[in-house]
């Protein structure tokens, strides 16, 4: 089993089946499900079981978790031109807590020093600020407009996307991760 990546607050670690009915109750949640792009509403433990057992190769997806308990994800999916998407979503009873910054911190920074990439990308849908916050906090760059679908919303939605190349002090922090 890898090893977890750990912050001062939280523990990104692999996801297990045993994840489903905490995976379903959160991101089940209207609230979290319409601002992202890939879950669906309603979105039950069948479907979380079935998300974890089709993973695609490739793609890195971590419980975030504070104290024990499982309170969002975090995870890329590598793109051909060797860059990767990042993404992210809490739970709503673990929001305004800077969580999400602190898991996607923690994620980009494995990203640039154990997976080797050199550039990351990620978008928000127009209507989520938080996240807006969460990515600008990041240091990445608004790379343009375009629309993204929204399985919980069955519709195609206004977004912002984002790029962050590998700082040169990577290879520093490659020292110390």
């Amino acid at each position: 089993m890898p090893k977890p990546i750990k912050t001062r607050r939280l523990v990104l670690r692999e996801l297990t089946d045993s994840d489903a009915p905490e995976l379903a109750r959160l991101a089940g949640d209207w609230e979290v499900a319409r601002m992202t792009a890939r879950i669906p509403f309603p979105y039950s433990e069948a479907l979380a079981r079935e998300w974890l057992a089709t993973l695609a190769p490739g793609e890195f997806v971590r419980a975030v978790t504070f104290q024990g308990t499982l309170v969002g994800a975090v995870g890329y999916v590598p793109n051909d031109d060797g860059s990767a998407e990042i993404g992210y979503w809490i739970g709503r009873p673990w929001w305004g807590r800077g969580f999400a910054s602190e898991a996607a911190t923690a994620l980009v920074r494995h990203c640039f020093t154990k997976a080797g990439f050199k550039r990351l990308t990620c978008c928000h849908f127009e209507d989520n600020p938080a996240s807006q916050r969460v990515i600008e906090k990041l240091g990445f760059r608004l790379s343009g407009a375009s629309s993204a679908w929204s399985d919980a919303r069955q519709a195609e939605f206004p977004a912002r996307c984002y790029e962050l190349n590998r700082p040169r002090t990577a290879v520093l922090w490659r020292l110390t991760a």
